[in-house]
């Protein structure tokens, strides 16, 4: 614990996607960042890169808390396969919301998900356990994002929509109301999603 008192956190992933996690838990304010599990040993943002996978067993020992700061495209698998780790030593995978996003409190988020800067959910809207709501992203009213999604930057999710677990949804898509995702999707970037009703 530092002289704050506030727990150390350990981040899950060293690229770019980590960078960003870093800006919003230190505008937050509520965690010290330990450090990273990293398969590289180049410090990001300033914070040291810890060891990899396999030194998450000696870190548990001090350390309570873990959160995935992997990005996620293409599929999904790294940040599961991180989550579910880091739940089998018993971290504690905190939700992490910047101050500069809009949480309704008629909203519910999940575990180890994480609301970047400027991202607005709605009342009623449910995110999963380790989702990533990149800045700018619209969660509208009764939209439901299951676990291990990431809805990227500026995308819009309306009323009533259920993103299916382990969906990507690129930069500037738009889903329109009442509609579904299949499992794993890919919603390209700038795309009109239709779905399924």
């Amino acid at each position: 614990m530092t002289t704050q008192d506030k727990p150390q956190l350990i981040l899950l992933g060293g690229g770019g996607h980590c960078a960003a996690c870093i800006d919003v838990i230190e505008q937050e304010n509520r965690y010290d960042i330990a450090g990273i599990v990293d398969v590289g040993n180049a410090a990001v943002c300033g914070y040291p890169v810890l060891g990899n996978d396999e030194a998450l067993v000696r870190l548990r020992a001090g350390i309570g808390y873990a959160l995935v700061t992997v990005g996620q495209i293409d599929s999904p698998a790294i940040r599961i396969r991180l989550y579910e780790l880091a739940a089998s030593l018993g971290f504690e995978q905190p939700t992490i919301v910047s101050p500069r996003a809009y949480v309704s409190k008629h909203a519910r988020l999940g575990r180890g998900s994480i609301i970047m800067h400027n991202a607005l959910i709605n009342a009623r809207a449910v995110v999963g356990d380790n989702c990533i709501i990149n800045s700018g992203a619209l969660i509208e009213h009764d939209a439901v994002i299951a676990n291990h999604c990431h809805i990227s930057t500026a995308a819009v999710i309306n009323g009533g929509t259920t993103i299916q677990s382990g969906t990507f949804v690129g930069s500037n898509a738009i889903a329109i109301e009442q509609v579904k995702s299949a499992p794993n999707d890919f919603i390209r970037a700038g795309t009109v999603f239709k779905g399924t009703p």
